[in-house]
Formats: structure tokens, C-alpha cells, sequence
């Protein structure tokens, strides 16, 4: 699949972004290659692997993982405690959609 530049102005446009022709142009190769990368890996004939419910393996000792264990939740004012505008308890931000 071949991405062309109209492409990446459409998802820019898309995502409120605002791209210079260089960035564009870049975005518009990287994509392609990134494209072209999945194709490839697409060709790969995975007849007989089973699909993974996880990428982790059976680590035991050694596993990255912490127990799953009940504990209290922060409360509403520790939550925006040092957010840097709150109101009634919430998050105040700034309003991004302009269109």
C-alpha cells in the first residue's frame, strides 16, 4: 500500500494536527514504511501457531506481575491535588476542539 502525502494531511486534519510540508513529507515515508513492514509480516505463514492470549510467558519467580489485591481508592480531593485548576472536585483544562 503505497501512502501519499494527501494521506497524512487527511489524518492530520483528522487529529487537529498542524504539520509543516517537511513534517508531512516525512510522516508521509515513515508511514509507508511502516505500512510496507506489516505487509511483509502479513506474507509470514502462521498455519499451525496458536494465537497468544498474552505476550508474556511462564515466568514464575522472575514474572514482572504484582498480585492482584483490594485496596482503597484515592479520594476526590487527594485525586486533584495538584492539578493545577480544579472546580466542584474536578479537573478544570482548557478547551482543545476549536472546529
Amino acid at each position: 500500500m503505497r501512502l501519499t502525502e494527501e494521506d497524512v494531511r487527511r489524518v492530520a486534519d483528522l487529529a487537529n494536527l498542524a504539520l509543516s510540508d517537511s513534517e508531512i513529507s516525512r510522516m508521509a515515508k515513515d508511514l509507508d514504511g511502516i505500512l510496507g513492514h506489516m505487509d511483509k509480516l502479513n506474507e509470514l505463514d502462521t498455519t499451525g501457531i496458536e494465537p497468544m492470549a498474552q505476550v508474556l510467558f511462564d515466568a514464575g519467580e522472575t514474572a514482572t506481575l504484582r498480585e492482584d489485591r483490594e485496596r482503597p481508592t484515592l479520594s476526590n480531593a487527594d485525586a486533584v491535588a495538584n492539578a493545577p485548576s480544579t472546580s466542584g472536585g474536578y479537573y478544570k483544562v482548557p478547551k482543545v476542539i476549536e472546529r
